[in-house]
């Protein structure tokens, strides 16, 4: 008995100098990939509710005393109180007041026509409801994106607009800080998510691996969406059966009703281009009455780029 209590003591005292020591991001590469999903994933899950598109972007992952991130925020954010079971430990995730403001206009179908608030006021009660919605949400994303990592549950525990009641550890331990910046309707905001080194210290050594870029984008849903959105992309194709060059002054003479000879014939191939990039040679026929097109081949730029410079 005497040696387990002696264990137990040991590891505690191992817990409080880690955390006041701090452990060293550089050495946690994954915090990085675990994050910078996590800005993947906000933006999808806000993608139904707002009619307006919305971006989020890692700004950093940094690492200081609890109490001089909260020092930066006091007065100006709104935080919630996260308890994970597995961790045996509390996290943040935080909104400062322009990523509120912005996040109501954007929920609430805003244009951004209006200018942003830009004034210290107490939240109104829709402000506090919509960020405890949101931060529902971007708990259980956050939970999504350390799966690969642990297997955590983060359970919203309460919600606050004073840091100093956001006691989650010793004030003068060390703590992770990511700040993710929220882009919409040509304004923004920063969220940011404190997490306590002792927290992090069960799953050291799963942070401390290496991910490669293969396997850092392996997300299959998220590749499935991004292939679905990028074929639903609209572009916008020309064709174009001759180019003649002129100077300014013959462009200055032209009139209504005036000819313009072209040496095309109805054999000339038609150059197939999208945002100025040759893409086909096409020959142009006719089909239920309208003009169309052909491929006949594609536009090799390079041998096309050599051949220009040697019928020079």
């Amino acid at each position: 008995m005497a040696e387990i209590k002696s264990a137990a003591a040991s590891e505690q005292a191992s817990d409080q100098l880690l955390g006041a020591a701090g452990i060293s991001i550089e050495r946690m590469p994954m915090l990085h990939v675990i994050f910078d999903q996590m800005t993947n994933l906000c933006s999808e899950s806000l993608r139904s509710m707002s009619p307006s598109q919305s971006y989020f972007s890692l700004s950093g992952v940094g690492s200081s005393r609890l109490s001089d991130i909260l020092d930066q925020y006091e007065g100006e954010a709104i935080a919630a109180v996260f308890y994970t079971q597995a961790w045996d430990a509390r996290i943040l995730i935080g909104f400062d007041r322009d990523f509120v403001y912005t996040m109501i206009e954007l929920l609430f179908g805003a244009d951004g026509a209006e200018p942003p608030l830009d004034m210290p006021r107490v939240f109104s009660n829709v402000e506090l409801h919509v960020a405890q919605a949101l931060f529902e949400r971007f708990g259980k994303v956050l939970q999504s994106s350390f799966a690969r990592a642990s297997d955590v549950t983060f359970n919203l525990e309460r919600v606050e607009t004073r840091m100093d009641y956001l006691a989650i550890g010793r004030l003068n331990n060390m703590a992770v800080c990511a700040r993710i910046l929220l882009q919409g309707l040509d304004r923004g905001g920063e969220m940011f998510i404190v997490i306590p080194h002792s927290a992090l210290n069960p799953i050291r050594q799963a942070l401390s691996q290496i991910v490669t870029g293969e396997s850092a984008s392996s997300d299959p849903k998220w590749s499935r969406q991004l292939h679905s959105e990028i074929q639903r992309t609209e572009v916008v194709l020309k064709a174009v059966l001759e180019e003649r060059p002129f100077s300014l002054g013959e462009v200055a003479k032209f009139h209504v009703g005036q000819v313009i000879k072209l040496n095309a014939t109805p054999n000339t191939m038609v150059r197939l281009e999208c945002n100025n990039q040759r893409l086909f040679w096409c020959q142009m026929g006719q089909l239920n009455g309208v003009y169309s097109l052909q491929v006949k081949e594609s536009a090799d730029q390079k041998r096309e780029f050599i051949d220009g410079i040697l019928s020079r």
